[in-house]
């Protein structure tokens, strides 16, 4: 359990990261690029963790899929990125997809 605990937090800082991007501007805002980075670090580092218990193609989807899903609605609440039917359909897939691998991976 606790991998997945690990798991789940390195999606976390892959959500920080990615949002952090946006916010660094090309990595020329000092502050946003340093939490950005620290988060990348943070991110893999968890990620690596985890994937000592987990098989490795779950813990990278379902850290990507945490990522894509976190990224994807702070996009739509902070930046007014679009919020349309079909989008949000997608985004309900990824989320299918990461409860359906964690309850088929053991561990």
């Amino acid at each position: 359990m606790q991998a997945w605990i690990m798991l789940g937090l390195a999606g976390l800082f892959e959500i920080v990261w990615a949002i952090g991007l946006k916010y660094a501007e090309g990595f020329t805002k000092p502050l946003a690029s340093a939490i950005t980075i620290a988060a990348m670090a943070a991110s893999m580092w968890l990620l690596a963790q985890a994937a000592r218990e987990l098989p490795i193609g779950t813990a990278y989807a379902v850290w990507t899929g945490i990522g894509a899903v976190g990224a994807a609605l702070l996009g739509i609440m902070l930046f007014q990125e679009s919020a349309n039917l079909v989008r949000l359909g997608c985004i309900a897939l990824i989320v299918v997809g990461i409860v359906g691998l964690k309850f088929s991976t053991p561990a």
